[in-house]
């Protein structure tokens, strides 16, 4: 008999499970609250052209994803191209991607800046990041660089990440980061993009899930997982049962508004670290079109001062804006700590008066009335908080409770940085793990 597993949410590690599972010849139910799948790879169509709601590239170590990419078909519409970067200070923009560019930057002397080399070439030559979870990221560059390498450089990196949370990050996440970022020439960093945007990579996953008989349901919220006698039996949808062989949830355990309910571990008869452990932040990413260029060649702008964004990425200095209708691209996005609610209950035209407000006052040759359309996408616990000691908090894919699963942005593969191979690999691996249990 076909077993049936149910999967709740449809991002990249819930697709890809269904995707792993229909082609072993299980039976798949994704359920998926929003209106469209991706969860934060989703996109918006806008002037007949598909771009993602928040920020997206492909890395060349995403070897997951890109054999995923080869078995869709879509190795072709990948397209690999150098990123430039920037960092802004004293009311410009510098480029950091050649030698002489980096000798230009002003808030680092030359010394600095060797010291700051040398600190990224060793930190690209550890081979195991994960030995300094219980270090602090602060503590590491004081120890390996100095303060003013820190203070001047990665201070205002790390806040617009992490926020009031960024003293508490650990330099294992700091160095995979670097790590991650490491594929640099004197041109800039190398990336790569699906032309069409990554919805052709969810909409390639669709079709192949339910290809394979897999069902696919959109704007469907789960209320409750069942559990009878230690046993996952299925899930309930406004007050409806649907039964099942075994649950994957990718909501993230700790999000008590979103997850579906599981009395038998909220009441303390399961030992599964649902309420305690991993804290996450929010996203919120303001897309605007323009209709001409922001900057002159930077993809992504890291920002020292104080503003309500922490990076400027102008997408179309990556992929021209022929592909878009002509439409400049740029994406202003921000980390969300608790602390920071109002900017995630705020209406949507308050955030984006604040957000272009603000960069008026960065690019005094911008002005709003350049400013095309906009869209914004704002979303809790879309990122952990990668703070001293979270190895010890990641959780497993099995629960306690029998054919109850757990794969998402909180598994293994996404430590010491989520990334979408992670997912991907979360997905694949939790779906192993059913298969081996039958």
């Amino acid at each position: 008999m076909t077993r049936r597993v149910i999967i709740i949410g449809g991002g990249l590690a819930g697709l890809t499970a269904a995707y792993s599972l229909t082609g072993s010849g299980y039976e798949t139910l994704i359920f998926e609250k929003d209106s469209v799948l991706g969860g934060m790879l989703a996109s918006y169509n806008i002037n007949g052209y598909s771009i993602e709601k928040y920020y997206h590239h492909l890395f060349e170590s995403d070897n997951e994803l890109l054999h995923l990419i080869d078995e869709l078909g879509l190795r072709e519409r990948v397209e690999w191209l150098r990123a430039t970067t920037g960092y802004y200070t004293r009311g410009r923009v510098f480029p950091l991607n050649t030698p002489i560019q980096l000798l230009r930057y002003p808030d680092l002397k030359v010394t600095d800046m060797i010291r700051l080399a040398r600190f990224v070439m060793r930190s690209r030559k550890i081979e195991d990041p994960i030995a300094l979870d219980e270090v602090t990221a602060r503590e590491w560059i004081f120890r390996s660089a100095n303060r003013s390498i820190f203070d001047n450089f990665f201070a205002p990196l790390l806040k617009s990440k992490f926020g009031r949370e960024m003293d508490r990050v650990s330099a294992a996440w700091l160095s995979s980061r670097i790590n991650l970022r490491s594929n640099r020439g004197v041109r800039g960093e190398r990336l790569g993009y699906i032309r069409g945007g990554f919805e052709e990579l969810i909409r390639a996953m669709e079709r192949e899930i339910r290809e394979r008989g897999g069902v696919i349901r959109c704007n469907t919220e789960v209320d409750r997982i069942t559990v009878e006698e230690g046993e996952a039996t299925g899930v309930e949808i406004r007050g409806v049962f649907v039964p099942s062989d075994a649950v994957i949830s990718t909501v993230p355990p700790s999000q008590e508004k979103r997850r579906p309910k599981i009395p038998e571990l909220e009441n303390g008869t399961g030992t599964h670290p649902t309420g305690t452990g991993i804290r996450y932040q929010g996203s919120l990413c303001l897309l605007i079109g323009l209709e001409e260029r922001l900057m002159k060649e930077t993809y992504w702008l890291n920002i020292k001062p104080e503003t309500p964004f922490g990076a400027v990425i102008e997408h179309t200095n990556l992929i021209p804006p022929e592909e878009y209708s002509g439409d400049h691209l740029v994406y202003l996005a921000t980390y969300l700590q608790e602390a920071d609610e109002s900017l995630m209950t705020a209406r949507e035209e308050e955030v984006a008066e604040l957000y272009i407000t603000a960069l008026e006052k960065l690019f005094p040759t911008f002005n709003r009335e350049k400013v095309l359309w906009w869209r914004l996408a704002r979303e809790r616990c879309t990122a952990p908080i990668y703070e001293t000691g979270y190895r010890k908090r990641i959780l497993p894919y099995k629960t306690p409770i029998k054919n109850l699963y757990l794969a998402g942005i909180f598994s293994h593969p996404n430590y010491p940085e989520r990334s979408m191979n992670g997912s991907i690999r979360a997905g694949i691996a939790c779906a192993g793990e059913i298969i081996k249990a039958v």
